[in-house]
């Protein structure tokens, strides 16, 4: 159907934690406004997928547990999405997801677990230093104002190819120290942004416009 969208939620039963659901639930609204249907569908354990099928991904948060289960799970799915970022599709990861990107998280009792080892970043967890609160930062959209709560401290291990996705305004983002939140590369945004993040209608209507284009792409490669 030309006017149907395809979003692939990642693990939704698994990864929603403060709301990332709303996300899903707001570029559809937004969508509608512009004549079109959407089809959300829940990729979950066990399941088949390719991210090809889809016009845009989306990974929200999730506890520590249910990072785990995902954790041993999720690398069936690395090929088909590192091949989707770098086809420039729309993905939109919150938190563990944006975490599950990089090369790894190690836990504050200093286990190491593997992640996707798709962009170079890795996260370290400080359990006695959770950063929690209002944020507010710059983006190339405008200013962004979201909520974070995460005990997880996300490093870029190479700065020329990963950019933040804002400037730290107030909150503490990526880390203590870098003043930067997220991430951006090509069309992927990493954020650590809770509340959820698209109730920011500039950033909201910003990433409709790049499904609504990977959308007519997806459409023109089947017609062939």
């Amino acid at each position: 159907m030309a006017n149907l969208i395809k979003i692939a939620y990642l693990y939704e039963d698994l990864m929603n934690t403060y709301g990332d659901s709303g996300d899903v639930k707001i570029l559809s609204f937004l969508l509608k406004e512009q004549g079109y249907d959407t089809q959300v569908d829940n990729i979950s354990l066990d399941m088949k997928f390719n991210a090809f099928d889809y016009d845009f991904l989306f990974f929200g948060g999730g506890q520590d547990f249910e990072q785990s289960v995902v954790a041993t799970d999720i690398q069936r799915h690395r090929q088909t999405i590192k091949d989707y970022i770098e086809a420039d599709k729309p993905m939109l990861c919150i938190c563990g997801g944006y975490q599950f990107l990089g090369k790894y998280y190690e836990t504050s009792g200093g286990q190491t677990i593997q992640c996707l080892d798709i962009l170079p970043l890795h996260t370290i967890f400080k359990a006695d230093s959770r950063m929690i609160g209002d944020t507010e930062y710059k983006t190339e959209w405008g200013t962004v104002k979201a909520f974070e709560n995460h005990s997880g401290r996300t490093y870029f291990d190479d700065k020329n190819m990963l950019k933040p996705f804002g400037q730290m305004i107030e909150g503490y983002g990526n880390n203590p120290d870098d003043k930067q939140e997220g991430m951006r590369y090509k069309n992927v945004i990493g954020s650590y942004s809770h509340g959820p993040i698209l109730k920011n209608e500039n950033v909201a209507r910003a990433i409709a416009d790049k499904i609504i284009a990977s959308h007519k792409e997806r459409l023109a490669s089947a017609a062939g």
